[in-house]
């Protein structure tokens, strides 16, 4: 499998340029066009010689370049953004058959539909969709092997969080609920075009085995949100909502009434949700 054809394209910049790729906002597009970090991207989210390397948003193509480069069997490339399909065109004819680029709303694509498994997906996220994404992928963590996803540094952050921190949240229990979570490096804002002001984060969440966690999040959900919408609240208040009598139901799991959402563990949280389908 010949990485030259990808090699010798010119450089991002140039190409950026010529096919006049400015980032847009309404896209949340901030380029990250240097290929030390995007192949350390890459890097992380090996092996990809096998499956379905998906990734969603590639813009100018900095990620796909590196993937390829780093020896990736198949990438699926989903843009909404048709003024990048250019560019990705001239990806495409030098990746030797390895590249296929959908236009779509990664939103409403179903990503368990873009390639045969192990799939793994691959993205530097635009900031404006990248939780509601995540969430959409948990929702259908069978189908995928692994994710390496760049966000917003404060989102990861989240993502990491631990019970009883100011940045414990619905998204900490979801994605630590379906996924061992690692926080993996930064990437400072001068890296990108344009640069963003925030810091972003690498960070990779891999799917635990389907026996271990809950067959339909919907309840995790439901409690989460109930619980951290009104999170200075107690939760016999907060839950009050969802279950008819929140005490009872609370004290019968031996979680004190009293307790707000961020003392509550990942655990305790699934038992929650068990509780709400008992309903």
């Amino acid at each position: 499998m010949t990485m030259d054809g990808v090699a010798a394209l010119p450089p991002l910049r140039e190409t950026i340029a010529r096919h006049g790729l400015d980032a847009r906002k309404r896209f949340g597009q901030h380029f990250l066009l240097d290929l030390n970090l995007t192949r350390r991207i890459a890097r992380a989210a090996a092996p990809l010689d096998g499956g379905t390397t998906i990734e969603i948003g590639p813009g100018p193509g900095g990620l796909t370049r590196a993937l390829l480069l780093e020896g990736a069997a198949r990438v699926v490339a989903v843009e909404v953004d048709p003024r990048a399909l250019g560019a990705l065109a001239e990806l495409q004819a030098a990746a030797d058959g390895r590249l296929e680029v959908i236009e779509a709303d990664a939103l409403r694509i179903d990503a368990a539909s873009l390639g045969p498994a192990p799939r793994r997906i691959v993205a530097n996220l635009p900031y404006n969709i990248s939780t509601a994404l995540l969430v959409r992928w948990l929702q259908s963590a069978d189908a995928i092997e692994d994710m390496v996803l760049m966000f917003q540094k404060e989102v990861v952050d989240r993502l990491v969080a631990l019970p009883r921190t100011k940045d414990y949240g619905r998204l900490s229990v979801l994605a630590q609920h379906v996924c061992e979570v690692r926080r993996l490096f930064d990437i400072p804002p001068s890296a990108f075009v344009p640069p963003p002001k925030v810091v972003s984060s690498v960070a990779r969440l891999t799917p635990r085995p389907a026996a271990g966690r809950l067959a339909d999040l919907a309840p995790l959900e439901k409690v989460t949100a109930a619980a951290f919408g009104q999170r200075r609240k107690m939760l016999r208040g907060s839950l009050s909502g969802l279950f008819d009598d929140p005490t009872a139901v609370l004290e019968g799991l031996g979680l004190s009434p009293t307790a707000r959402a961020e003392e509550l563990t990942v655990a305790d949280f699934v038992r929650l949700a068990g509780s709400l389908t008992n309903e």
